[in-house]
């Protein structure tokens, strides 16, 4: 597919491409819009927008894959999508990575933490065996119908173990055969430099506002040699405090007119959701 060759070139590159999350289809359209060549499709997100409820593993493969295939129908830049541990044992990853990959992924992304699994910036994690992640992984290489749908596995030893161990087992999961790895919570820009020296395959950074990794920018990032950036719940965070700031005037005012800079034209979200399309498609067909 056009688009898993797409994810591929960008890995190939090691530019530090950024790649904003969306927890749903609309925030997926205006990343799109704003030139971004790729969307990340974060479970934190999903989690956090569409059941109120922290990232600690509550989601459902069925429900990620409903928001995957409502996304890949609205945007046409592929899909970075966070399958989180694959649900459960290597039977369960399999069926994932078979699911997501019909739904739209054109990336998926698994991580090496116990089932369930928490936020990778949210203390009490637990971590599998080395072994236990290795079969995930061979499972998931096992499961994709296209070779170019991208396996990113990720650990998150760092905040657990150790950055050594860390390191080791982002290793053996490219060895494994992982495409791509994410080595999840460094806490200093040393760190960050050391991940992609030590490893032979593309490597993704996440960054997280409030949380415990830094963020030098794309440029010192792509000096490093890290192929994806991701600010995975950017746009969410920003919604949210929008939202604040508009209903509190709302509330406070009795009106939305003191807060009418903050709002989207009416004109402005019809073009979003692309309604003179949806016109042109029923003048043709009535």
């Amino acid at each position: 597919m056009k688009k898993n060759k797409i994810i591929g070139n960008i890995l190939a590159r090691q530019d530090a491409t950024l790649v904003p999350g969306a927890p749903n289809a609309l925030f997926a359209r205006i990343i799109e819009d704003l030139g971004f060549e790729a969307v990340y499709v974060t479970g934190a997100g999903i989690a956090n927008m569409q059941l109120g409820v922290p990232d600690i593993g509550l989601t459902t493969l069925k429900e990620v894959a409903e928001t995957v295939s409502s996304i890949a129908d609205a945007v046409e830049i592929p899909l970075i999508v966070d399958a989180d541990t694959g649900f459960g044992n290597v039977l369960n990853c399999h069926r994932s990575i078979r699911l997501l990959e019909r739904s739209g992924a054109s990336a998926i992304q698994l991580e090496d933490q116990v089932f369930p699994k928490k936020c990778g910036h949210f203390t009490g994690k637990a971590v599998v065996p080395t072994a236990d992640m290795i079969n995930k992984i061979k499972a998931a290489v096992d499961a994709r119908e296209d070779s170019e749908m991208k396996i990113i596995a990720r650990t998150d030893a760092r905040a657990i173990i150790s950055m050594d161990e860390a390191l080791d087992r982002a290793a053996a999961f490219i060895e494994a055969g992982a495409d791509a790895t994410f080595v999840e919570a460094p806490t200093s820009l040393d760190e960050l430099s050391i991940i992609p020296k030590h490893l032979t395959a593309p490597q993704v950074a996440n960054m997280v506002f409030g949380g415990m990794t830094p963020e030098p920018g794309r440029e010192v990032l792509a000096s490093m040699g890290y192929s994806i950036v991701l600010y995975a719940n950017a746009a969410l965070q920003s919604a949210i405090k929008a939202v604040e700031q508009t209903l509190s005037s709302l509330r406070d005012t009795g009106s939305l007119v003191a807060g009418a800079d903050r709002l989207a034209t009416f004109e402005q979200r019809q073009d979003l959701v692309r309604k003179s399309q949806w016109d042109d498609l029923e003048r043709k067909h009535s």
